[in-house]
């Protein structure tokens, strides 16, 4: 029978699902059909694959070729298919051994010269293949140590399609050939800061402390030159490490936005901060073949950043809304839905007027009520709701400047200690429930019986429920601010204190 077999994985957000190679060599004309939903660059793979074959050294016959992608109803994309039709269609041939061929999972493209090219999207690619049972994958050479991130499947680089056939029991002669790589950039978003840095603004400061300790999003409003850009910056380094599962997460979504994916997993938080043209697909992700992910998931586990937030489109800042509830992107299209990671820390910054000056002290604002209100209409009461401290910034005095030279720094390291022994206390109250940190937990849970705080340390929020002035989701929000308050306190419950501070976080623009 000719017919080999192989797999290879199609992606689908993070989410990769096994496909099966089939290739059969029959009677007819030479012809070369791939069927089973190939998208448009997949259906090339016929010119590449032969093309590659021929100048490898193992030529196809010169006959009928029907390749078959199943699941058939599976939608399938891009050029990583090339290498497992190549040895597919080899192992129909007879020249490599059909059985070896068809043990494992083989990604990559091909080059016209017979080069195994690397592709996006190893490392899901590789985990997806490891939940299927799969022990062997063959990729590129420049994605072993990507792919050898993952633990308990043997990963084999390629650098040719001779190469890869000799490894499945070819009878040819090895070849040299310069493989293929991709440049390695430096990573902008590495850099060293230190919150230390900062002068004055310590209650900005604290706010920091307590946004990191709980993943809490916040909100900074002040004019230009007040220091939110700053203080956003140096929140990444106020969070802990990120544990295995975290990392592998980030470092997925690293591997799936083409971004290098060296031997060691991504073990800090990410910190994405895109520009206020950036369109709702730029945000979110989309696309229409090939759904690729946004910024909302590639700062999944860390902090997105939003500079001048109302400069941003309404329509791109209620995108938000969703995924700051869910902690997920959901990305429907006409034949797939993808589902993407966005458990991020929201850190918006705006000025409190289009000119920057409102409030200030030398008073030279320009703006009309008008302006100003069309100005903060941008960010909807939705989202603002949604975001647990709102913070007022404001510039410091040359007398501030003064004092500060003088008074003890806060560093990075002693602040990060501080949230990393908050997270221990909340992570051993939340043993036992699926949430991790204390921004994630549920209103109703915090108001269940036993966990319900008495009235004597309610009444703060209590009042601004009643008056208006909170909704029972800003109600929520207070109370998981105020948790996260006693947790940097050592206290084990909050007090009307601890409310009373995360009310007035919550409350002070």
């Amino acid at each position: 029978m000719s017919v080999g077999r192989t797999r290879a994985v199609s992606l689908l957000g993070l989410e990769g699902a096994l496909v099966e190679v089939e290739a059969d060599i029959g009677p007819g004309l030479p012809a070369f059909v791939i069927i089973g939903l190939p998208d448009a660059s997949l259906g090339e793979a016929r010119d590449r694959v032969r093309a590659a074959a021929t100048n490898a050294g193992c030529a196809l016959p010169a006959r009928k070729l029907t390749v078959n992608l199943s699941p058939a109803s599976l939608p399938k994309h891009g050029s990583s298919f090339d290498l497992a039709i190549a040895m597919a269609a080899l192992a129909a041939s007879g020249l490599v051994s059909a059985q070896s061929v068809e043990e494992a999972v083989h990604l990559g493209e091909l080059g016209l010269d017979g080069r195994v090219r690397p592709v996006d999207g190893v490392l899901p690619a590789v985990l997806a293949a490891r939940r299927a049972g799969v022990r062997t994958v063959v990729v590129p050479v420049d994605a072993v140590d990507e792919a050898s991130l993952v633990p308990g499947i043997t990963v084999v680089g390629v650098a040719s399609l001779r190469e890869a056939a000799i490894r499945h029991g070819a009878d040819l002669v090895p070849e040299p050939v310069d493989a293929i790589r991709r440049a390695r950039l430096d990573d902008p978003g590495r850099t060293d800061v230190d919150l230390g840095d900062v002068i004055g603004n310590s209650d900005a400061v604290e706010a920091l402390v307590v946004a990191a300790a709980g993943g809490h999003h916040l909100l900074m409003v002040g004019p230009p030159g007040a220091g939110k850009s700053m203080l956003a910056a140096r929140l990444p380094g106020l969070l802990p490490d990120l544990d295995v599962d975290e990392a592998l997460e980030v470092s997925s979504v690293r591997s799936l936005s083409g971004r290098p994916v060296d031997g060691e997993l991504e073990r800090r938080p990410p910190f994405e901060d895109p520009h206020h043209t950036s369109s709702a697909a730029a945000m979110v992700g989309g696309g229409s073949s090939v759904i690729r992910p946004g910024a909302v998931t590639r700062a999944s586990r860390g902090v997105l950043f939003l500079d001048e937030a109302p400069e941003f489109s309404q329509s791109v800042l209620d995108c938000l809304r969703q995924p700051l509830e869910s902690g997920q992107v959901v990305i429907h299209r006409s034949r797939a839905v993808a589902r993407f990671p966005a458990r991020f820390q929201l850190v918006a910054a705006a000025n409190p007027c289009p000119c920057g000056q409102h409030g200030t002290r030398d008073g030279d604002c320009v703006c009309t009520p008008i302006q100003r209100r069309r100005y903060h209409a941008k960010l909807s009461g939705p989202l603002v709701d949604r975001i647990d401290i709102q913070l007022q910034v404001a510039r410091i005095s040359s007398a501030q400047f003064r004092l500060a030279e003088t008074a003890e720094v806060v560093t990075t390291a002693v602040a990060r200690a501080r949230v990393e022994e908050a997270r221990r206390r909340s992570a051993a109250r939340l043993a036992d429930t699926p949430w991790r940190l204390t921004a994630e937990v549920s209103g109703t849970w915090l108001r269940s019986p036993g966990r319900r705080l008495p009235l004597s340390a309610t009444r703060p929020i209590d009042r601004a429920l009643e008056s208006g002035a909170l909704t029972m989701r800003g109600y929520d929000r207070v109370l998981k601010v105020a948790w996260t308050l006693a947790d940097l306190d050592g206290a084990d419950v909050p007090g009307h204190g601890h409310v009373a501070r995360a009310l007035g976080l919550r409350r002070s623009l």
